[in-house]
């Protein structure tokens, strides 16, 4: 199984869309540092994730969900999880 995944900055609540075969391992990966795109923006919490059968179809689903089109399917995918953050940051 390939994952793709989408992480969230806990600091400034940035964005990262990536794949990987260990989804594990690449979260440890991205929050020792390892990530050069991503070691200024730690610490980072996984919000989303959906597995692909092939490398390729999740190379494809990377890149899709990397465009304005895939973004806005995963904030309706997340629209909760938005909801939560916003009603969150409003509170503290």
């Amino acid at each position: 199984m390939f994952y793709n995944y989408v992480l969230q900055s806990i600091p400034n609540k940035e964005f990262y869309t990536g794949y990987t075969a260990d989804l594990k391992k690449r979260l440890l990966e991205h929050n020792r540092g390892l990530n050069p795109s991503t070691k200024r923006y730690l610490p980072w919490k996984l919000i989303y994730y959906e597995g692909c059968l092939t490398q390729s179809d999740a190379r494809r689903r990377e890149k899709y969900l990397k465009t304005t089109q895939g973004r806005r399917l995963l904030k309706r995918r997340l629209k909760d999880y938005y909801y939560e953050e916003k009603s969150n940051d409003l509170i503290n």
